[in-house]
């Protein structure tokens, strides 16, 4: 008879940019915007980069996805290892970012390393290259996502099944 395993709940922490820094940058509005457009406009620049190999460029798209309502089991991992990804939400909305550090095993990410960070509805976040990460998880309404990727040559798309044995639950934050 197998022995079932308790799901283990993976912390929801705060999205900051020191808390994120190994991982990548936090996009958000900071302190003092340089005055552009005689006055009319606040400019907060150098947010984040952008990220290819040398064969690639940087695309934009949208993205919309379906967002969680309840506890969520993480069921994958991916990275992308020929460039970095940028997602910021188009409407004021919080989602959750799941990260994890690359293992031994240069082809996993060391599960054991997982964390989650929870958006304030007006940050965004751009990962690093080859950073391993759980794919988006909306918790507000409002699904819609400016995303900068990189597009060209090579496989840039490593994705990871996290096994049912590990039972990583994530709670919705309300």
């Amino acid at each position: 008879m197998d022995k079932e395993i308790p799901a283990q709940t993976l912390k929801v922490e705060v999205l900051t940019r020191e808390a994120f820094e190994p991982f990548g940058d936090v996009l958000e509005i900071r302190d003092n915007p340089l005055v552009i457009n005689q006055g009319r406009c606040q400019k907060y620049s150098d947010l984040t980069s952008v990220t290819t190999d040398d064969q690639g460029y940087a695309t934009m798209h949208i993205y919309k996805t379906a967002r969680i309502r309840q506890a969520y089991q993480l069921d994958l991992l991916e990275r992308h290892p020929l460039g970095s990804q940028t997602f910021m939400p188009l409407a004021e909305q919080r989602f959750l970012v799941v990260v994890a550090s690359g293992s031994s095993d240069a082809e996993k990410p060391d599960l054991s390393s997982i964390r989650c960070f929870l958006t304030n509805g007006k940050q965004g976040i751009t990962y690093h290259p080859g950073v391993w990460h759980h794919p988006l998880l909306s918790i507000d309404s409002g699904e819609e996502y400016l995303v900068v990727d990189r597009k060209g040559p090579g496989d840039n798309c490593d994705e990871v099944l996290i096994p049912l044995e590990q039972h990583l639950i994530v709670e919705v934050p309300k």
